[in-house]
Protein backbone atom coordinates (compact mmCIF):
# COMPACT_ATOMS: atom_id res chain seq x y z
CA UNK A 1 0.00 0.00 0.00
CA UNK A 2 1.43 3.26 -1.02
CA UNK A 3 1.68 6.28 1.63
CA UNK A 4 -0.27 9.13 0.62
CA UNK A 5 2.21 12.42 0.41
CA UNK A 6 0.71 14.97 2.86
CA UNK A 7 0.64 18.71 2.61
CA UNK A 8 -0.32 21.86 4.76
CA UNK A 9 -1.44 24.55 3.08
CA UNK A 10 -0.59 27.58 4.44
CA UNK A 11 -1.85 30.64 3.73
CA UNK A 12 0.36 33.96 3.10
CA UNK A 13 -0.62 37.17 2.72
CA UNK A 14 1.24 39.87 0.92
CA UNK A 15 0.75 42.73 -1.35
CA UNK A 16 0.32 41.86 -4.75
CA UNK A 17 3.25 43.34 -5.94
CA UNK A 18 5.57 41.40 -4.01
CA UNK A 19 3.90 38.30 -5.03
CA UNK A 20 3.73 38.71 -8.52
CA UNK A 21 7.44 39.39 -8.07
CA UNK A 22 7.99 36.44 -6.42
CA UNK A 23 6.42 34.28 -8.94
CA UNK A 24 8.23 35.99 -12.04
CA UNK A 25 11.42 35.68 -10.10
CA UNK A 26 10.60 31.68 -9.31
CA UNK A 27 9.57 31.75 -13.26
CA UNK A 28 12.94 33.39 -14.38
CA UNK A 29 15.15 31.04 -12.35
CA UNK A 30 13.18 28.19 -13.63
CA UNK A 31 12.63 26.89 -10.06
CA UNK A 32 9.43 25.88 -8.16
CA UNK A 33 7.36 28.62 -6.24
CA UNK A 34 6.96 25.36 -3.43
CA UNK A 35 9.75 24.23 -3.96
CA UNK A 36 11.62 27.95 -2.72
CA UNK A 37 9.18 28.33 0.19
CA UNK A 38 9.87 24.65 1.68
CA UNK A 39 13.27 25.54 1.69
CA UNK A 40 12.69 28.81 3.53
CA UNK A 41 10.31 27.25 5.76
CA UNK A 42 12.91 24.66 6.81
CA UNK A 43 15.68 27.43 7.23
CA UNK A 44 13.20 28.94 9.40
CA UNK A 45 11.90 26.67 11.55
CA UNK A 46 15.68 24.97 11.88
CA UNK A 47 14.38 21.63 10.11
CA UNK A 48 15.82 19.99 7.51
CA UNK A 49 13.93 20.11 4.35
CA UNK A 50 15.65 17.11 3.07
CA UNK A 51 15.80 13.69 5.10
CA UNK A 52 19.89 12.77 6.02
CA UNK A 53 20.90 9.38 4.85
CA UNK A 54 21.00 7.24 7.38
CA UNK A 55 24.20 6.60 9.46
CA UNK A 56 26.66 3.84 8.56
CA UNK A 57 26.97 0.87 11.40
CA UNK A 58 28.09 -1.47 9.02
CA UNK A 59 31.00 -2.17 11.53
CA UNK A 60 31.13 -2.83 15.66
CA UNK A 61 33.36 0.07 15.88
CA UNK A 62 31.08 2.38 14.43
CA UNK A 63 27.64 0.86 16.18
CA UNK A 64 29.54 0.90 19.53
CA UNK A 65 30.18 4.56 18.98
CA UNK A 66 26.63 5.41 18.57
CA UNK A 67 26.06 3.25 21.45
CA UNK A 68 28.13 5.06 23.67
CA UNK A 69 26.46 8.68 21.99
CA UNK A 70 23.39 7.57 23.10
CA UNK A 71 24.35 6.16 26.39
CA UNK A 72 25.43 9.69 27.28
CA UNK A 73 22.56 11.44 26.17
CA UNK A 74 20.78 8.67 28.49
CA UNK A 75 23.26 9.98 31.54
CA UNK A 76 22.57 13.49 30.32
CA UNK A 77 18.61 13.36 30.72
CA UNK A 78 19.03 11.17 33.98
CA UNK A 79 21.01 14.16 35.22
CA UNK A 80 18.27 16.47 34.49
CA UNK A 81 15.93 13.87 36.05
CA UNK A 82 18.04 13.94 39.69
CA UNK A 83 18.33 17.86 39.70
CA UNK A 84 14.71 18.21 39.47
CA UNK A 85 14.25 15.20 42.05
CA UNK A 86 16.45 17.22 44.50
CA UNK A 87 14.98 20.60 43.71
CA UNK A 88 11.22 19.71 45.11
CA UNK A 89 10.42 20.97 47.83
CA UNK A 90 9.55 18.85 51.22
CA UNK A 91 5.88 19.26 50.85
CA UNK A 92 5.73 17.75 46.87
CA UNK A 93 7.61 14.59 47.51
CA UNK A 94 5.97 11.66 47.32
CA UNK A 95 3.62 13.39 45.09
CA UNK A 96 2.61 12.01 41.11
CA UNK A 97 4.62 14.07 39.59
CA UNK A 98 7.89 13.21 41.93
CA UNK A 99 7.06 9.18 42.03
CA UNK A 100 7.19 9.28 37.99
CA UNK A 101 10.16 11.30 37.99
CA UNK A 102 12.05 8.73 40.17
CA UNK A 103 10.70 6.62 38.33
CA UNK A 104 12.17 7.74 35.55
CA UNK A 105 15.51 7.79 36.78
CA UNK A 106 15.57 4.16 37.50
CA UNK A 107 14.29 3.46 34.21
CA UNK A 108 17.30 5.22 32.84
CA UNK A 109 19.77 4.15 34.86
CA UNK A 110 18.31 0.80 33.87
CA UNK A 111 18.30 1.23 30.08
CA UNK A 112 21.82 3.18 30.45
CA UNK A 113 22.82 -0.58 32.21
CA UNK A 114 21.53 -2.77 29.75
CA UNK A 115 22.84 -0.79 27.12
CA UNK A 116 26.32 -1.00 28.28
CA UNK A 117 26.50 -4.38 29.21
CA UNK A 118 24.89 -5.66 25.86
CA UNK A 119 27.47 -3.79 23.99
CA UNK A 120 30.55 -4.13 26.54
CA UNK A 121 31.18 -0.35 26.39
CA UNK A 122 33.49 0.70 29.45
Amino acid sequence: MESAARYTQIKVSVAPGIASAFKEACFASNVSMAAVLTEFMASYSKCPAKPKALPDYSTRRRRRAAIKEIIAQLELMKAWEEKVLDNTPENLQGSGVYDATEEAVSSLEEAIDILAEFWMVP
